[in-house]
């Protein structure tokens, strides 16, 4: 153990903290004359006076009793944060990619029948498509009968196959506008993809039977604004 660099370490730490011998000697409650004798190689700092200093500068105490700082150290330090910064734009990237990958878009369905009035939307990602119609309104003639029975169902068009995607509960002794004002279709997960809707190829069915027997077909074909 050198005294001589140990003192010589301890004046380089208080210079380049633009330190003088008095405020370094504050710092450590010493008088500014045992510092000077640290700094020429006279006499070193106590045990808990040197851990306070290797904490203050985050060096070693292996490094202030061998009166250098090993640059080793530091080169360990850098590699550690190298890599740790490394691994977190890794997972800001992943996040980033999920959330685009996994992110719903949205087409608005509208009906093209003068007789009804239609709003919902389809979402879809890349694993799924999702169906949503929340308002069937009538806007044709004026009509007052009381259905005994009504039913609306919900179909696709594909390769001109007709395929039932979902039907409502069917009402009796009800008014085609009572009837629709509680139709709603919320259909989750119905196709991986949405790469099968084309422009008309969704369309609701109603089907109202009067009291003697007559049924009156809506065919409601619904538009979506962009083909997905």
């Amino acid at each position: 153990m050198d005294q001589t660099k140990i003192g010589a370490l301890i004046k380089e730490l208080r210079q380049k903290s633009n330190l003088t011998q008095k405020q370094f000697a504050e710092k450590y409650g010493v008088t500014f004359q045992a510092v000077s004798k640290w700094e020429n190689g006279i006499n070193l700092p106590d045990t808990l006076t040197l851990k306070q200093i290797c904490n203050d500068y985050n060096i070693n105490i292996d490094d202030i009793l061998a009166g250098k700082i090993n640059n080793k150290n530091n080169y360990y330090k850098y590699i550690l944060f190298l890599i740790l910064f490394i691994l977190l734009l890794f997972v800001v990237w992943y996040i980033n990619s999920n959330v685009k990958r996994d992110s719903f878009e949205f087409k608005t369905i509208s009906s093209s029948c003068e007789e009804f009035n239609v709003s919902g939307s389809l979402a879809f990602d890349t694993k799924k498509t999702s169906i949503y119609i929340s308002n069937i309104n009538y806007c044709g003639k004026p009509d007052t009968t009381i259905y005994s029975k009504i039913e609306c169902n919900l179909y696709e068009i594909n390769n001109n196959t007709k395929v039932e995607i979902q039907s409502c509960e069917s009402k009796s002794n009800i008014s085609l506008e009572s009837f629709l004002r509680d139709i709603k279709f919320n259909i989750d997960n119905y196709e991986q993809s949405c790469k099968i809707y084309t422009e008309d190829s969704l369309y609701l069915e109603i089907n109202a039977t009067n009291n003697s027997n007559k049924i009156t077909t809506y065919k409601i074909p619904l538009n979506l604004k962009e083909n997905c």
